[in-house]
């Protein structure tokens, strides 16, 4: 039996956190990009389930009020937080639908979504995942251990390589923060409101050579596997 004292938790932590440094290329790059994109005009919508929910909602709160030092305000929505919309849809199209409804009324071309989930595996997470591509956003996903369906069903995700959930959502945390300071220092750089070069928007590839929105929806059309748009997709329990 686990006493107060023991320290199993803080070693897993640990030893998570050593893999996990090999994310900060990706986290900073994200951070720069979301400079570029809210500072144009865009939006980030962020969701999750349980846990991951409060993740997500502590992102937007540092992004619409301020990480460290005072700067403006940008535009950052948890989807989870309106209650009244999340039980409406539940009640009257099925809990799978709460966040791609809310995507197809928020979520424009060149938005970001970003997804949290412990499991990678939240049936209602991947119905917004694929309501976000149809609209032409982006999305980002932090997971779990890979491979997991969300990871496969997103642009880019942070995938943390540790067996306990716990362990998955305290570095969920690190990466909110380290995404926070990266924004924060593009900001500071000038980078807001610039052309993020990085996701183009008509096809061709970007700077960094990866195809733009409409030339990843097409590759993805093409993915073995991957849901049809518009078809459902089987609920799951006990994911978050």
């Amino acid at each position: 039996m686990n006493t107060v004292t023991d320290t199993t938790h803080c070693d897993d932590l640990a030893k998570a956190l050593e893999a996990f440094r090999e994310h900060s290329p990706l986290i900073e790059r994200w951070g720069t990009g979301l400079a570029r994109r809210l500072g144009s005009g865009a939006r980030l919508l962020v969701a999750g389930n349980g846990g991951s929910a409060a993740q997500a909602q502590h992102l937007t709160a540092e992004l619409v009020g301020r990480y460290r030092d005072d700067r403006p305000p940008f535009s950052a929505v948890a989807l989870h937080a309106d209650t009244s919309s999340t039980t409406a849809i539940a009640n009257d199209y099925g809990v799978q639908e709460v966040f791609a409804r809310q995507t197809a009324a928020h979520g424009r071309p060149g938005d970001v979504l970003l997804l949290l989930s412990t499991s990678g595996a939240s049936a209602n997470l991947l119905a917004a995942a694929d309501r976000a591509h149809r609209l032409g956003m982006t999305v980002w996903a932090l997971t779990g251990r890979a491979p997991n369906p969300l990871q496969l069903g997103a642009d880019e995700a942070l995938c943390v390589d540790a067996p306990v959930t716990a362990t998955v959502q305290e570095l969920h945390l690190v990466a909110v923060h380290m995404l926070c300071e990266a924004f924060d220092q593009a900001v500071e750089r000038g980078e807001a409101g610039k052309p993020d070069g990085a996701h183009g928007t008509d096809g061709k590839p970007g700077a960094d050579g990866k195809p733009g929105v409409v030339g990843r929806l097409v590759g993805r059309a093409r993915t073995v596997g991957r849901t049809a748009p518009g078809a459902p997709v089987a609920p799951r329990k006990g994911h978050t």
